[in-house]
């Protein structure tokens, strides 16, 4: 993974030129003028842009892009947020990336989405979709969305229930035994794992490390409390201690306030602090 996102940094370094800019906005745009003729038209220009491999192989060689414009909700104010939604989404990672490699992202997904539709019959733009939200979260986490206008929540919490989405539709296509779906969601991923390899390595590494440091510092404040002590666990009720009794088990109270601990025969056998 690292070397191929070396590859496409060298290349777009080496291709300053290359990419489409502004390439979400045309899509968006492509989307308004097709959703608009939908409505004029009782929606009869989307039928003839969906992606089918049939029709494909019998010359309507179009559909290999123009299922990337179909709109995906028939509802006005809906289709509006999802479009403003995907055109601040994309100006953003082109801003931050440069045209070329943004090109190299989004076009990179529907070429991979499109040669797998030829084989299973279908494809759709949605897990693509979803993968360019996982993006713009994964460079802009702390970065706000207003939910429902009102409530105020950081890009990487909504990343985390993309992600949930994604992972139970994964989940479903496995238990159904649809491996078309399954290659469709991996396949949709890809470009995704590819750009953001290093950073996800680096965070397992990061919450690794921290894991390891924690253990270990609560094994050295254990340690600490028992030289001080000459124990580390005592019952509340009878006294014991686990250095009297190192192979008796010890409790902590979740009722009690506060941390107190108690052995076997009185975890269920006490009256409970409260104060």
């Amino acid at each position: 993974m690292k070397f191929l996102s070396d590859k496409i940094d060298r290349f777009c370094y080496r291709h300053p030129r290359f990419g489409i800019p502004n390439l979400m906005l045309g899509i968006v745009i492509c989307q308004a003028i097709v959703f608009v003729l939908d409505m004029v038209s009782n929606y009869s220009l989307s039928p003839m842009l969906y992606f089918s491999s049939g029709l494909i192989l019998h010359g309507q060689v179009w559909r290999l892009i123009s299922f990337v414009i179909v709109p995906d909700n028939s509802s006005i104010l809906w289709f509006a947020i999802g479009a403003y939604f995907y055109w601040f989404i994309g100006t953003n990672l082109e801003r931050q990336w440069g045209s070329g490699k943004f090109t190299i992202y989004y076009c990179s997904g529907v070429v991979l989405v499109a040669v797998l539709g030829l084989f299973t019959g279908y494809a759709t733009m949605s897990y693509i979709n979803l993968s360019l939200f996982l993006a713009f979260a994964t460079l802009f986490p702390n970065l706000q969305f207003l939910v429902f206008f009102i409530i105020p929540v950081k890009a990487k919490w909504l990343a985390w229930i993309d992600a949930a989405l994604i992972a139970l539709a994964l989940i479903r296509s496995i238990i159904a035994f649809d491996l078309g779906g399954v290659l469709l969601i991996l396949v949709s991923m890809l470009a995704y794992l590819i750009f953001f390899w290093d950073e996800l390595m680096y965070y397992v590494r990061r919450q690794k490390r921290s894991t390891s440091r924690s253990t270990m510092d609560f094994k050295r404040a254990a340690q600490t409390k028992k030289n001080n002590q000459g124990y580390l666990h005592k019952c509340a009720v009878c006294g014991k201690t686990d250095t009297d009794y190192p192979d008796l088990e010890f409790r902590y109270c979740s009722k009690c306030v506060g941390y107190y601990c108690y052995c076997m025969e009185h975890i269920n056998n006490h009256v409970h602090i409260t104060e």
